[in-house]
């Protein structure tokens, strides 16, 4: 099977309009910002006080905080070639140290007796990134859209089918972004979608 590489930018390309704005989008919506924000926001739907938003703050610590440390690190030591770590050979050391970070967040979150709903999607996370691992070992499929695919979905089981419209414009706009940068291939990108679905999936049955 080929892999996929995704092309270096010219040295001194001038990016288009079209590529500044998949880039501001591919940041803005970069999976550990989308996993921190849907941690607070369950979090804080998760009781009836101010207590749920700590509960979303401690779990975006392990799965979202420490993520962001490993790779900010394996840049600055050279590494990892960017942010987005779009090698595929280079994702697996920092996706298997964020996995252990999600994992100590899932053991103390239960150990100090969390609510349901935000234990459930740190271990549909866990699931996640699991399968994330496994996937990569032998292709390249989307994260950004795993982490966007799965937001989607869970922001709509928590919240309601009224936001289907905002949630699933995530995803799409996601989407668009990694073609646009030519990061991934339309299929990389449905796989990483549905590969975010199955993680909710996860997060229904234990909530």
């Amino acid at each position: 099977m080929s892999t996929f590489v995704p092309p270096e930018p010219p040295l001194f390309a001038v990016a288009s309009p079209r590529e500044k704005g998949a880039r501001i989008v591919t940041d803005v919506l970069a999976p550990a910002h989308l996993v921190i924000a849907l941690l607070l926001l369950v979090g804080t739907h998760s009781a009836d006080d101010w207590s749920g938003a700590g509960w979303g703050l401690l779990a975006a610590s392990f799965c979202g905080v420490v993520p962001i440390g490993i790779i900010a690190l394996g840049v600055r030591r050279g590494t990892l070639t960017d942010k987005h770590v779009r090698i595929r050979r280079q994702r697996v050391v920092p996706l298997a140290a964020s996995l252990l970070s999600v994992l100590a967040g899932v053991a103390l979150l239960y150990a100090l007796h969390a609510p349901a709903e935000v234990c459930a999607l740190v271990v549909a996370m866990l699931g996640g990134l699991l399968s994330a691992l496994a996937v990569t070992v032998w292709w390249q499929v989307s994260l950004h859209n795993t982490v966007a695919g799965g937001a989607a979905m869970i922001l709509v089981l928590v919240f309601g089918p009224a936001l289907l419209p905002f949630a699933a414009a995530v995803p799409a706009a996601v989407g668009w972004s990694r073609l646009a940068l030519r990061a991934h291939t339309p299929a990389q990108v449905a796989a990483g979608t549905a590969l975010g679905g199955v993680c909710a999936l996860v997060f229904t049955l234990l909530r």
